[in-house]
């Protein structure tokens, strides 16, 4: 249940009722990936109660729930290099572009089938009353997938890009040259810095404390024009993660205390889920508009 990743999205007058929103999201169900198909996507129970939309505490869990064909096309290319060969043998000359296309579409085809399944979910917590749409998603394509999805379904979806006064990398930048996080937040030991020329000559700390004399190679390193892509932090002793120069919060943990606090007098499985719900959206409703004021706060889109 606990979030490891966030794409993170501003989500504004959602003027619709958890009854609609889950009636909306039945247009999309997610039904098995048929024979002939590469893909099928689609809804699914956040738990295993058969409710499209987990609601506790005025927070929302939804799930998408991805399913694809495994073709290698290792396996494309030899069926099609044997049948090109036996082609090229019965009509005299070697298969031309148009008759190769049309030779992998048709072996594509028979093949597909036969391919082996893989299924993956991507949950999203949604905070309506705030306007906090979260992705548990470790890369925006796969948070995509899930907005597209959304606005197949909805009838309405008013979703925007987050946008802070300071960009995450000017932001990380400072903190770093002084040696010092804003307040409530502490600088870990996870750093990488990217120059913006055409090389993009990059330096990584990986569990390295970034004090001391790695401190002053950290500010040779921003004085030469590289500029922070990915920087570890804790918010409060109770959060870690990275943040990253796209506004993307990475490698998400809760601290051990806070996941003791959740299994405390829970026996039932659906009893935890509602435990750990509650907390973890309990956290992030107060991390995250501290993160936004330290990155100078939200830039508010103009009417």
């Amino acid at each position: 249940m606990w979030f490891k990743n966030i794409q993170l999205y501003r989500l504004s007058n959602l003027a619709t009722s958890i009854d609609q929103f889950a009636e909306q999201l039945s247009r999309g169900p997610f039904v098995k990936c048929p024979s002939n198909q590469p893909m099928s996507r689609g809804w699914i129970a956040p738990r295993k109660d058969g409710s499209l939309v987990y609601s506790l505490g005025g927070q929302w869990l939804i799930a998408l729930a991805v399913e694809q064909r495994l073709l290698p096309s290792s396996v494309v290319n030899e069926e099609v290099k044997d049948r090109a060969e036996l082609l090229e043998a019965q009509q005299g000359y070697a298969p031309g572009r148009k008759q190769m296309k049309e030779l992998r579409e048709r072996i594509t085809e028979e093949l597909m089938p036969r391919a082996f399944t893989r299924r993956r979910s991507t949950f999203v917590w949604i905070d309506p009353v705030n306007g906090w749409f979260c992705v548990d998603a470790a890369s925006p394509g796969k948070a995509e997938e899930v907005i597209e999805h959304l606005r197949h379904c909805l009838d309405e979806f008013p979703l925007t890009m987050l946008h802070t006064e300071l960009s995450p990398t000017s932001s990380m930048s400072d903190w770093l040259a002084g040696g010092d996080a804003p307040a409530g937040f502490t600088i870990d030991r996870d750093c990488e810095m990217k120059a913006c020329g055409e090389e993009q000559s990059a330096v990584r700390y990986v569990r390295h404390p970034l004090e001391g004399d790695t401190h002053e190679e950290v500010k040779a390193h921003l004085a030469s024009g590289k500029l922070p892509t990915k920087l570890a932090l804790t918010w409060d002793d109770r959060i870690s993660f990275v943040l990253t120069e796209k506004l993307e919060i990475k490698r998400l943990a809760f601290l051990d205390l806070l996941k003791e606090q959740a299994q405390q007098g829970n026996n039932h499985a659906e009893e935890q889920f509602d435990a750990d719900f509650a907390l973890m959206t309990g956290e992030l409703s107060r991390f995250i508009p501290q993160l936004i004021a330290a990155l100078g706060g939200e830039v508010k889109e103009q009417a």
